[in-house]
């Protein structure tokens, strides 16, 4: 079965409602990038970083959805061993059905040890002191530990980019949906390709790319759906 790796941005979780971060009318308009997603803004405020991702982890669970991307995706696993490396925090792909996902920029719907970073809890949690989706500075872990949310903020490193790469390495068919091709290290992932391997990018406003990669200039969910005619008729 061939291996086909996907490479998912905002664009392929925009459709179902989930405000990006760079258009118009995005999260970066209503508040200021580096007071809400680097490391030295959860430094300087960190209450403001927790009532943030608290209030995006309510509107997802609320009124967030997977569309018809995220399902095509999981119905090529009938036909591929498909694995998915996405730069959204979200968890649509998971709620879609998609057995296979690695997320280089983490979880919004989970936290972490600030004190042991290994100790990840996924929400809601029992075990935390605030049981809901919505956590504070005064949040603790079982252990008594101050938590964090679990997204790898501007000004850290992204410590799954190397398994993203192995990844990538391995694909028969990589496919890259809805991101701008401007965001490193994730940018960079479709520079580790083999020789030979099929290359679709799906985006309705695509970066230039080099002339052996197929570029459906579809917005997501027609993009996959024009995706798998085109893998199951070859």
């Amino acid at each position: 079965m061939k291996k086909l790796v996907v490479s998912s941005g905002a664009g392929i979780s925009a459709e179902s409602g989930m405000m990006t971060y760079r258009d118009a009318g995005g999260l970066w308009d209503t508040y200021p990038v580096m007071e809400v997603a680097s490391a030295e803004g959860f430094a300087a405020n960190p209450p403001l970083i927790h009532e943030f991702y608290s209030n995006m982890r309510k509107k997802m669970q609320d009124t967030v959805h997977p569309n018809a991307a995220h399902l095509g995706l999981v119905d090529l696993e009938k036909d591929f061993d498909v694995r998915i490396i996405t730069q959204n925090v979200d968890d649509l792909h998971e709620r879609a059905g998609s057995k296979h996902v690695l997320h280089l920029h983490g979880e919004l719907m989970k936290v972490r040890s600030m004190r042991h970073p290994e100790r990840i809890y996924q929400l809601p949690c029992d075990q935390l002191t605030d049981k809901g989706l919505t956590t504070t500075v005064d949040t603790r872990d079982p252990y008594g530990d101050p938590v964090r949310p679990h997204i790898v903020f501007f000004g850290e490193s992204v410590p799954e980019f190397e398994p993203a790469v192995g990844l990538v390495q391995q694909a028969d068919i990589l496919v890259v949906i809805g991101t701008s091709l401007v965001v490193y290290p994730a940018a960079a992932l479709l520079q580790y390709a083999r020789r030979g391997t099929e290359v679709y990018y799906i985006d309705p406003n695509p970066a230039s790319v080099p002339s052996w990669v197929h570029v459906i200039p579809k917005k997501a969910t027609e993009g996959v759906a024009d995706l798998i005619k085109l893998l199951r008729n070859q």
